[in-house]
């Protein structure tokens, strides 16, 4: 492991932390979008699917349940627990999911893949069906006229942790000569949707003030 993996996978467990304080604290989910959540749940069951399999390490063990966990709660308090869960907006999380992006993930998967075995294909769409799961979330925000911080950072985190995941692809392809196409064209993807979010991001750190994303 390099110090570019490393420093991704602690912000992406930020990124948990901030949105279950985000909820706790102000006492609603109001601006996080379920539907998100479901496509990641989604993402790490099939991915993770070698848990059962094999063993790689403690630190890999460790990290896989805690993403699989800390989502499995997030998606339980908003659906059922009270008082978060009545403040969940449904009409405002409309973004259709269902209709375009897990399908058109598994489009990309069919022509990008690592390989044809099953358990490679499901790991390939994985990779995909991450790549547009923050689509929902990003789209309901921008029906938002601000931005939480906290909610901003949730983003934010997600954003730069796979940009992190690129540089270290980049890193071991340089050191290692290591290079898989469906990561490398899923982060960039995935980069390609977060950049207009970390754009407004930055920009209300320099300004100072909350974030406001156009239409």
């Amino acid at each position: 492991m390099n110090i570019f993996r490393l420093i991704a996978d602690l912000l992406h467990l930020l990124s948990f932390w901030f949105l279950i304080q985000k909820i706790h604290k102000s006492k609603n989910c109001i601006g996080i979008s379920l539907k998100t959540q479901e496509l990641y749940l989604i993402v790490f069951c099939l991915r993770y699917m070698d848990l059962f399999m094999y063993y790689v390490s403690l630190y890999n063990t460790l990290m896989k349940v805690a993403f699989i966990f800390s989502t499995i709660y997030i998606i339980y308090i908003m659906r059922f627990q009270r008082p978060f869960s009545l403040s969940y907006e449904p009409l405002i999380d409309d973004f259709p999911h269902l209709l375009y992006l897990v399908p058109g993930a598994l489009v990309a998967t069919i022509l990008v893949h690592t390989q044809l075995t099953p358990f490679e294909f499901v790991w390939s769409y994985s990779i995909w069906l991450e790549s547009v799961a923050i689509i929902p979330q990003l789209k309901m925000l921008t029906k938002l006229k601000e931005v939480e911080n906290i909610t901003g950072n949730y983003v934010a985190c997600l954003g730069i942790y796979r940009i992190l995941y690129i540089v270290n692809w980049v890193y071991r392809y340089i050191v290692e000569g290591t290079f898989c196409w469906t990561q490398t064209l899923g982060g960039i993807v995935q980069t390609a949707v977060f950049a207009d979010f970390l754009y407004y991001y930055v920009l209300s750190l320099k300004t100072g003030k909350s974030i406001s994303l156009p239409i």
